[in-house]
């Protein structure tokens, strides 16, 4: 165990690192220039080149990655240009919001997506299977500004139920949370289904069935389990996909996440909070993929680590 983590971790920081560089010169490429936007349109040549040098933009790109990779390595995620703020703070006071919406987007996913899934792989070949099945591709292909304004208009509007925007109580949760739901549970039905059929046709399924079980105990003690191992993985992609992928959703209802800080930023060109949340969204997927793969042997001990 503790090699394979000592090589998840060396691999997870080359991975980061990686996925700096690339992201930092994909930015060094663009044609905005995000002096000009902290200097505004009326500003001078001269003060242009002086806000350049002061932020150490006239330097060759090699320099400005090497700088900024080394102030990473301490911690640094560097200095937002137009708030003026520590990128580290402004990530952590939105933090709290997106992975609340986070958490309640995976909890609907699974419950919408496993339970379809669920019933589809049981009922195999007849009309709810396909039912279920159109009812996830129409969800996996609504666009989520779509799903959100819907919701909002028949549950928020219509019948009140709850609140159209803001922050700060479960019911404000809801809405959001199931609109990137509606998108991500339709992979979790189709993965489920087609993972449930592959294991009701193990020969242990047989074996459990001839001793007479009953058909609930087959599928939920000894189907689930096995069958449930890929959505961990998938889940674990969800956490980063999550992290910095609700852009429109928090725009829509209002949501205070990073995901809006993210957008604006990109508006703005402000280069060290679009760094910031790229590399923050990594190390959710990175480390979200590390923790499925060491919790798939507690599910299933016949899964070793190596």
């Amino acid at each position: 165990m503790i090699s394979y983590l000592s090589r998840r971790i060396i691999q997870s920081a080359l991975i980061l690192i990686g996925i700096s560089l690339i992201t930092f010169a994909l930015l060094y490429l663009l044609p905005a220039d995000p002096v000009r936007q902290i200097a505004g349109r009326s500003a001078t040549p001269a003060t242009v080149e002086s806000i350049r040098r002061q932020l150490g933009l006239d330097q060759p790109f090699l320099v400005q990655y090497g700088r900024y990779l080394w102030n990473l390595l301490h911690g640094d995620l560097g200095r937002s240009y137009i708030q003026r703020s520590e990128v580290s703070q402004l990530i952590a006071a939105r933090l709290p919001a997106t992975l609340l919406l986070m958490l309640g987007a995976i909890v609907f996913e699974l419950l919408i997506g496993l339970t379809m899934g669920l019933v589809a792989a049981v009922r195999r070949g007849t009309r709810t299977d396909q039912s279920l099945m159109v009812v996830s591709f129409i969800g996996v292909s609504a666009p989520q500004f779509v799903v959100g304004l819907l919701l909002l208009y028949v549950f928020a509007v219509r019948l009140s139920w709850f609140p159209i925007g803001g922050y700060g109580t479960f019911s404000h949760l809801v809405l959001p949370s199931l609109t990137v739901a509606v998108m991500s549970s339709g992979w979790y039905a189709r993965m489920m289904r087609s993972s449930m059929i592959d294991v009701l046709r193990q020969d242990y399924i047989r074996t459990a069935r001839a001793k007479g079980l009953a058909r609930a105990t087959v599928l939920i003690r000894h189907a689930l389990p096995n069958a449930i191992l890929p959505i961990i993985a998938m889940i674990g992609i969800d956490i980063g996909i999550l992290m910095g992928g609700i852009v429109v959703v928090e725009s829509v209802f209002g949501w205070p996440g990073i995901g809006q800080l993210v957008w604006q930023a990109i508006q703005r060109v402000d280069i060290p909070i679009i760094m910031g949340v790229t590399l923050v969204s990594a190390f959710a997927i990175v480390l979200g993929n590390l923790l499925a793969d060491i919790i798939a042997p507690l599910i299933d001990p016949r899964i070793k680590l190596r």
